[in-house]
């Protein structure tokens, strides 16, 4: 969740959710350094999000969806354990799911 925490990371993904790309490809629309886009990646890899494959002389990115899956069969099980809808929790299920440290015993 951390590596989706960033914008410029999000974006990334975006991106890549169209198909390969390369370091310079994705540093294309944003304002930073390779450098920068290069750390992002890499933070990126470590969560097991982006892959990259040698061709040649060319390393291109691709997304990696297994973890993002995972992430969201997980969100939708605790959505369903808290109550469900837009509303947030059912009256059956009405004890917070975190409790403030004022609450506690």
């Amino acid at each position: 969740m951390a590596a989706l925490a960033d914008p410029t990371r999000r974006a990334i993904l975006s991106r890549l959710a169209h198909g390969e790309a390369t370091v310079t490809e994705l540093a294309a629309p944003f304002a930073i350094t390779m450098p920068a886009v290069s750390r992002h990646l890499r933070v990126l890899e470590q969560a097991g999000l982006v892959r990259r494959r040698q061709d040649a002389q060319r390393r291109p990115c691709r997304l990696d969806t297994a973890p993002l899956r995972t992430a969201t069969a997980w969100l939708r099980e605790l959505v369903t354990e808290a109550g469900g809808g837009a509303g947030g929790r059912s009256a059956e299920n009405s004890r917070p799911l975190d409790p403030a440290p004022d609450d506690a015993p």
